[in-house]
């Protein structure tokens, strides 16, 4: 089944999931905000994803520029950063079986269907 990482006050989380219901696919939303991923999930995506932790964080984030920006992070402490704020987490993430795309731009999300 297609999931997706959603986080409705994020724009294109919401044009992802549209395209979703318009593709008329069954799918299941995880909304990452109140159902954090745990570091087995996260590095699950990531490796479906074929990225590096780094590649999945928003760094334009403030808690991301007052707390993590210049500094030298491993990739778990990066994994912890994200569980611990999960507004640090790129969104929409769609899974489709072994596929995977961060739906920025919204056409990737096409890709996978």
């Amino acid at each position: 089944m297609i999931k997706i990482y959603h986080n409705n006050r994020c724009s294109k989380s919401r044009i992802g999931l549209k395209l979703l219901e318009e593709s008329g696919k069954e799918f299941q939303i995880i909304n990452y905000l109140d159902n954090i991923p745990t570091k087995k999930d996260l590095t699950e995506i990531i490796s479906i994803l074929k990225i590096k932790p780094i590649e999945l964080v928003r760094k334009n984030e403030v808690v991301w520029k007052e707390h993590f920006k210049n500094k030298d992070l491993s990739d778990n402490e990066i994994l912890d950063a994200m569980i611990t704020y999960p507004k640090l987490i790129e969104r929409p993430i769609i899974i489709n079986g072994n596929k995977a795309v961060i739906g920025r731009p919204t056409e990737k999300i096409l890709e996978i269907l």
